[in-house]
């Protein structure tokens, strides 16, 4: 079993108008491509724009009630679909990087919020998520298990350790940044050490500190049946703008899970404890200080 997934690498607008009728056009361009779920980059709704002032942001923050946020609800249903939309979401005292995903039949089915912001930049106005949630997602010809992460997310093992222990199969991350060796190494890592495959949408070149080159890691680094390792990137899009379409086989994914090593099958979480403790900060170095 294959499932299709719609990486809309575009440009946004310059305001809420803009970036709604851009996100309809790449969802229907997605559709017509055969996807079964289309995912933005990160906060699609203000195209990644974070002023510092505490007015100003607020200003551009918007309700997953907004008006927004329902066309693309009513238009997964429309296009029968899944659509991953991000916003920059109301919230007190600070805003939310989040992310909402739709089913085929317009039901909400994940609501997540980036919980590692990058606090030491411009995501210091804006507060941390709590969690990190799992669900099926129904695409028709069958369901997948899946969660979500948002950029900065990546650089910690914990975020994919925690969707793949709760069930995840595939985690599907918006992004707002260079993809470069080492983040897309970091990507490679997340799905191998978690039997998970990895679905990231960039903006593409032309936005500020973005490159484009959204990938799919199928979470497959080997199989029995073939000598040596396989490159788990079975996509990687170009730096231009552009609605890509990569196919996932959950089949191989699954007889992978279900006969390797990795993942939850030899922890030792008995031995972790130090993971958890908040104290250790205090060990290993204090406060950052940024270059």
């Amino acid at each position: 079993m294959e499932m299709k997934i719609a990486f809309l690498q575009i440009l946004p607008g310059k305001d809420l108008s803009e970036n709604l009728a851009a996100g309809k056009k790449a969802c229907v361009e997605a559709k017509e491509k055969g996807s079964d779920v289309a995912l933005f980059p990160e906060m699609w709704s203000d195209g990644y724009f974070l002023p510092q002032d505490e007015e100003e942001i607020r200003k551009l923050a918007i309700s997953k009630d907004c008006d927004f946020i329902k066309a693309f609800q009513s238009l997964a249903a429309e296009l029968e679909m899944a659509i991953g939309i991000t916003f920059l979401e109301e919230h007190d005292p600070k805003p939310l990087n989040s992310v909402l995903f739709f089913d085929r039949t317009g039901k909400e089915i994940l609501h997540y919020s980036k919980v590692h912001t990058c606090a030491f930049s411009d995501e210091v106005v804006l507060d941390a998520g709590e969690d990190f949630y799992v669900t099926d997602l129904d695409f028709g010809r069958g369901t997948v298990k899946f969660g979500s992460m948002i950029c900065f997310d990546r650089e910690f093992p914990e975020s994919a350790r925690i969707l793949m222990m709760k069930g995840a199969e595939l985690i599907l991350a918006p992004n707002a940044c260079p993809m470069e060796i080492n983040r897309l190494a970091a990507l490679r890592t997340r799905a191998y050490e978690n039997m998970v495959a990895v679905a990231t949408c960039n903006y593409p070149e032309g936005q500020p500190d973005c490159n484009g080159h959204s990938t799919l890691f199928d979470g497959v680094p080997w199989r029995r049946e073939d000598p040596g390792a396989r490159d788990m990137c079975v996509f990687e899009a170009p730096g231009d703008p552009g609605v890509y379409v990569a196919t996932l086989d959950l089949d191989m994914l699954r007889t992978h899970r279900s006969g390797d090593i990795m993942g939850d099958k030899y922890r030792h979480p008995e031995k972790y404890g130090i993971l958890s403790d908040p104290k250790i900060r205090d060990v290993i170095g204090g406060e950052f200080v940024p270059w």
